[in-house]
Order: C-alpha cells, then sequence, then structure tokens
C-alpha cells in the first residue's frame, strides 16, 4: 500500500525497534509519523530531532483516551492508514520462588496487561479510524504487532513474556479475518535477540553469547531490519494473517 499522503502510528517508536520503523517510514513519503511512547521515554527529542513529519504523544497502551490522543494526532494531517505496534515489556516471574513461595501474580498481570491487552486495545482503536477510510491499493490500512520467539520457546522464568506474546501470535489471524471485511491487514512479527536499549544493558559477555546462537547470520538482529520487515508488509498486499520469525532460524533453549 501508499502510504504517500497517509499517516501512520508507531508504539514504543522512541528507541529500537520502534525508532528505526519512524525513520524507514519517512523514507516512504508518508504524510506523518505519530510517536507513541511512555512519558518518561525520549520521544519529545527523538521527534525534534526528525523534523516536522514526526510528532510525539505520550501514552500507555492500556489507556483508551491517551491512545486516542495519538490516533487524534495522527488524523489531523492525514488518514491513518498504517499501526506498527512495537511497545511492550519483559518480566520475570517463576511458578515456584527458591524460597518456595508462588509466583509474583501481580507482575504476572502487570507484564500480560501491557503486552497483549495493551496490543489489543491498540488494535481495536486503530482499526476502528482505519475502517472509515477510503481504499488505497485495496486496503484501508495495516496494523504490524510485535510478538517473540518467547511465544514459541520461551525461557525459564519468561512465563508472563511468553504467555503474552503467544497471546498476540493468537490474535493475528483472527484479527486479520474479522478485519477482512474492512480491507484492513493484520500481520505481527515475532524477532529473535535483537540489539535493543534492554539487551544494551547486559555486558558484552551476554551480548556475545546471545549472538553466538544465532544460527546464521550469527549475530543479533539490528532494529533497521525489523523495520524493512514492516514497510516490506505495508507494501505487500498479499500478506495477512500471518506472523513471521524474524530470528536467524534461532530455537531457544530453556535457559
Amino acid at each position: 500500500m501508499d502510504l504517500s499522503g497517509s499517516s501512520a502510528v508507531v508504539t514504543g517508536g522512541a528507541s529500537g525497534l520502534g525508532l528505526a520503523t519512524v525513520k524507514r517510514l519517512l523514507e516512504t513519503g508518508v504524510a506523518a509519523v505519530v510517536i507513541a511512547d511512555l512519558p518518561s521515554s525520549d520521544g519529545k527529542v527523538v521527534a525534534e530531532e526528525l523534523g516536522d513529519r514526526v510528532s510525539f504523544v505520550p501514552a500507555d497502551v492500556r489507556n483508551v483516551d491517551e491512545m486516542d490522543a495519538v490516533y487524534d494526532a495522527a488524523e489531523a494531517t492525514a488518514p491513518l492508514r498504517a499501526l506498527v505496534h512495537c511497545a511492550g515489556r519483559g518480566g520475570a516471574v517463576r511458578l515456584v520462588n527458591r524460597d518456595g513461595s508462588p509466583g509474583d501474580l501481580e507482575l504476572y498481570s502487570e507484564v500480560v496487561g501491557i503486552n497483549l491487552i495493551g496490543t489489543f486495545n491498540v488494535l481495536r482503536l486503530a482499526a476502528a479510524r482505519m475502517a472509515r477510510n477510503e481504499p488505497v491499493d485495496g486496503d484501508r490500512g495495516v496494523c504490524i504487532l510485535t510478538a517473540s520467539v518467547a511465544a514459541f520457546e520461551g525461557q525459564i522464568g519468561q512465563i508472563p513474556y511468553a504467555s503474552a506474546k503467544a497471546g498476540i501470535v493468537g490474535m493475528t489471524i483472527v484479527a486479520a479475518r474479522d478485519l477482512a471485511g474492512k480491507q484492513i491487514r493484520v500481520c505481527t512479527i515475532a524477532p529473535g535477540t535483537f540489539d535493543t536499549p534492554l539487551l544494551n544493558r547486559l555486558s558484552d559477555e551476554v551480548r556475545g553469547s546471545l549472538a553466538s546462537i544465532v544460527p546464521h547470520p550469527s549475530r543479533l538482529g539490528q532494529p533497521d531490519e525489523y523495520a524493512k520487515l514492516a514497510l516490506g508488509i505495508i507494501d505487500n498486499g498479499m500478506l495477512n494473517g500471518e506472523t513471521i520469525r524474524l530470528d536467524g532460524a534461532i530455537r531457544m533453549s530453556p535457559r
């Protein structure tokens, strides 16, 4: 789908996969890109650095009013036709802790709430806006969600993250079928180990270990490789209802 004269929203767009996607979207001739990210993020600074076609609206993906403000900002410039949803968080939970106590239900709920319920909220609100558009190249809009290889091979301690990401994978085909009558496509990207700010907190030794277990190419993925796939999905009208692993053929071990 040609995004010229359209607007796009990227959640988690202040850094990592989202920021790389914002930069790629600007190359398409899109009229405006709105970054939705937390107030504590660098979203405002990033938007100012990237120019007049980029704006920042602080938002928690679970908050209806805040996400409506994001979409209002996008539609103030041009019809919303693309959503790339990258926002999310991790959190380690074991079913039974070392002291014998049960795992942390509050943290489990928080991680699932942001990653899964937040995804549903972002998707439903975007789809309602896109459904009002006139079709371009046969589409009224395209929504790209972000899962993880943890959806398929979650490691020990990843149970909330893996649960949520598996939920996004399960959501994808249903959402695509649900929105087919509205001419809105939905796909999901499931990245493997990527060189994002989250991994930058780890030591070089740990980062090197993570890179070495990727069969080929034996390195961490680059955010721009995610962004290029997102733009490819937008461009290719036959991609719908699919979850695409972007992982160099990695299959995660239990720990």
